[in-house]
């Protein structure tokens, strides 16, 4: 049976699920081909305790952890409201295809909605087109304004 839940991130099998998720994730091509550094692993989590506008839902199936959706509320100056960025969504490779990634898209969009969030947002590689097919079913699309203007592309700058 599968079962989503809210991390609690003072609960040792829940810190240690997500990290687990996140470094499987990270190795894979889609998430950069690399484990996370040890640093990182050291300080995720406590990182992420601190900060009220992110949260963590994990799917366990049979008490073991098989997909993540790490999310940050951010705002919308359009809209005055805030809009939550799923930041990583993944499922371990053994598990994929069954709905997984659907129902913590699921619960990502009640909690936003619960949150008086205006939007969802999340990136997606231009490659990866088994994530944009399961995307676009669940109703994103890509970001445009104006046609003439284009799709928004997401750019980055290392501090």
């Amino acid at each position: 049976m599968l079962e989503i839940v809210l991390a609690d991130y003072s609960n040792p099998k829940h810190r240690q699920a997500v990290l687990d998720m996140l470094d499987d994730y990270a190795q894979d091509p889609m998430g950069g081909g690399e484990a996370l550094p040890e640093e990182t692993k050291a300080t995720l989590i406590d990182e992420m305790a601190k900060r009220d506008h992110v949260f963590s839902l994990l799917a366990f199936q049979d008490d073991e952890p098989v997909g993540l959706a790490n999310c940050v509320e951010g705002f919308s100056t359009f809209a005055a409201k805030p809009v939550m960025n799923i930041h990583d969504i993944a499922v371990i490779k053994a598990c994929r295809g069954q709905g997984i990634a659907k129902r913590l898209l699921q619960e990502v969009e009640t909690l936003a909605q619960f949150r008086g969030c205006c939007k969802l947002t999340l990136e997606v590689l231009q490659g990866n087109e088994p994530a944009k097919i399961a995307y676009e079913k669940f109703g994103f699309k890509p970001y445009q304004l104006d046609d003439a203007m284009g799709k928004a592309e997401f750019w980055q700058k290392y501090l």
